[in-house]
């Protein structure tokens, strides 16, 4: 998009604002987490009225939009609230893959476009590189972060829990990821499955309990003294922060 005359595309000062419109919990805590490996600041806007207001007096340097709640309206609202300036970059999430969403998406002017679900990884790596392109400047980029008595690396699959190493199958790694962003919540398996699998896919009736079983195993977490997953009977998971105190620490504004 052309600059209009003497318009200024607004300054990266970091940790850079992110707003994050998305109505679904889980989904937006996994966002907010994932960003925590990058300076960032972010802020969620469950619907689009909060999400307007947010443009015009937050005025954030980028948007990660749930293409489900906003579709076209808000996209193209972005970067047209504050007088002047340049769009707002976006990275839009869908549940559709196909191509109308993909083309209706950049019609709407968004700069990347992910299916749910996602791998934290992935969006961070999208979100990072739009950022470089946007601003030409590079956010800095942490490959670990700490949770308590668990130390995570994105980048390579690992956690450290104690003095133990521990390599992590993408799926536990994505699993791991929802049940820490979403700590002391409880997770139904219906839940955890629509988010890791999508809300179209049949699977087996134990295929949660399965993997959190194998996730268990390897943060060495006995299930009868939960240390970091606890089982709810009847309903689902909830994961146990060891230490508060410890925990990621996210900018605010």
């Amino acid at each position: 998009m052309a600059e209009a005359t003497g318009a200024k595309r607004q300054a990266l000062h970091t940790p850079a604002r992110v707003l994050i419109v998305i109505d679904q919990p889980l989904l937006a805590e996994v966002v907010k987490l994932a960003l925590n490996h990058g300076v960032f600041i972010p802020r969620v806007a469950p619907d689009v009225s909060q999400a307007t207001e947010s443009l015009r007096t937050w005025q954030p340097h980028m948007a990660i939009v749930d293409m489900d709640i906003s579709r076209g309206g808000l996209l193209g609202e972005l970067g047209e609230t504050v007088p002047g300036a340049n769009r707002t970059p976006i990275v839009a999430l869908t549940r559709r893959g196909d191509l109308r969403t993909t083309l209706a998406a950049f019609d709407w002017g968004v700069d990347d476009l992910l299916t749910v679900p996602f791998p934290p990884e992935e969006l961070l790596a999208r979100t990072l590189a739009v950022m470089r392109r946007t601003y030409r400047a590079t956010i800095s980029f942490t490959p670990t972060i700490r949770l308590g008595e668990l130390e995570i690396d994105i980048l390579n699959r690992r956690v450290r829990a104690g003095e133990s190493e521990l390599h992590l199958t993408p799926l536990e790694q994505n699993l791991l990821y929802l049940l820490a962003a979403n700590a002391g919540r409880l997770l139904t398996r219906d839940e955890i499955l629509d988010s890791l699998w999508g809300v179209d896919y049949v699977a087996d009736s134990n295929v949660v309990d399965r993997h959190v079983r194998n996730l268990r195993a390897k943060l060495q977490n006995d299930s009868r003294r939960p240390r970091y997953i606890a089982t709810v009977p009847g309903r689902g998971y909830r994961f146990i922060p060891t230490d508060t105190g410890e925990g990621p620490t996210l900018p605010t504004s």
